[in-house]
């Protein structure tokens, strides 16, 4: 990244010959002796005056500088790598405080799991958390945005490549209880829409993290299909399964009456690719965001923008840090001659 320097008060650099100023001989302080040759050299002496004199030269250029307020303007710098841009929409209702099935499950007799779970199970939304957090650790070349959703969409995080705000966004949903609502269709299309106005660089994903779906009427059905066609959107949905709830590939007309499968039946029909994964236990949460990770790693470019950083503060450090030894070559001298 090279991006030239700018002064925001380029008039303070008119100054820069005061720190000429302590190179100059000193007369007044001359002591005068008939002859000096059968003197030692004061070796240590002069080291310790031209100390004193650098030191007073940076101090006064570092302040001049810092007058002049030297910043590196804002700037937007190309970055290319390997993976995706994923808006992450994690459903924050009521639901997600439940539990999921403890790994041992299949071997607790059926009878007792519900008691099971809801007893030794990890909460659904802190195991998706803690598990997004270590997918975006992990995936340092991919841009991220963060949305959750209950009854509205929150959007939080724009796209970034900073993971760490992303992780500590992520964090700080399993803060408070979620509500009773949840809209998945006005959520999905806010997150479709964060890809609006976005040069096509490279792979899209919505990863819709969910223990639940919604009937969706006619008019947003056709909403969600213009908005992932014109964004090109695939759509990988990680369902959570709750203790007696329904599998999304439950055959029959009936099961269109639930929810969750006839959501699952109409991302099948959207244009762009869709993966569904079930999760009932923490193990198979875990292998379905791997999976998500080892599916989405393509070529993708994008531009940073860059903020501006001023380099004022970083000057006057310096002036301070040279008056300092100066003080302490001062004490050492006044020790020394006494």
């Amino acid at each position: 990244m090279n991006i030239a320097l700018q002064w925001l008060q380029p008039w303070a650099l008119l100054a820069l010959p005061i720190a000429l100023l302590p190179l100059l001989a000193q007369r007044r302080r001359a002591l005068v002796f008939p002859h000096l040759a059968w003197l030692p050299r004061d070796r240590l002496g002069t080291a310790l005056g031209w100390a004193w004199r650098l030191l007073a030269v940076a101090a006064l250029l570092a302040i001049v500088i810092a007058l002049a307020q030297p910043v590196r303007p804002e700037a937007t710098v190309p970055r290319t790598g390997r993976g995706a841009e994923v808006v992450l929409l994690i459903d924050r209702s009521r639901s997600m405080d439940e539990r999921m099935l403890p790994s041992d499950w299949r071997s607790i007799d059926p009878l007792n799991v519900r008691y099971q779970a809801a007893s030794r199970g990890e909460p659904k939304g802190k195991a998706a958390r803690d598990l997004l957090v270590r997918f975006v650790r992990e995936r340092q070349d991919d841009r991220f945005s963060l949305m959750f959703f209950s009854t509205n969409p929150i959007h939080v995080v724009p796209f970034t490549q900073h993971d760490a705000v992303v992780q500590a966004a992520i964090a700080a949903g399993g803060v408070g209880r979620g509500l009773a609502d949840t809209d998945v269709g006005r959520a999905l299309d806010a997150a479709i829409a964060q890809f609006d106005r976005r040069a096509y660089s490279g792979s899209r994903i919505v990863l819709l993290v969910s223990d639940g779906g919604a009937r969706l009427d006619a008019a947003t059905k056709q909403r969600l299909r213009t908005a992932a066609l014109r964004n090109r959107v695939s759509i990988n949905w990680i369902y959570l399964r709750s203790v007696n709830s329904p599998r999304l590939d439950t055959p029959g007309d009936a099961s269109e009456s639930v929810p969750a499968i006839a959501l699952h039946r109409f991302f099948q029909t959207l244009p762009g690719a869709y993966r569904s994964y079930e999760a009932e236990d923490p193990e198979s949460l875990a292998r379905a965001v791997a999976d998500v990770g080892r599916q989405q790693n393509f070529p993708l470019e994008d531009v940073e923008r860059v903020p501006r950083r001023d380099y004022s503060r970083a000057a006057l450090v310096v002036a301070i840090a040279c008056c300092a030894l100066l003080l302490g070559l001062r004490a050492l001298t006044v020790r020394v001659w006494r």
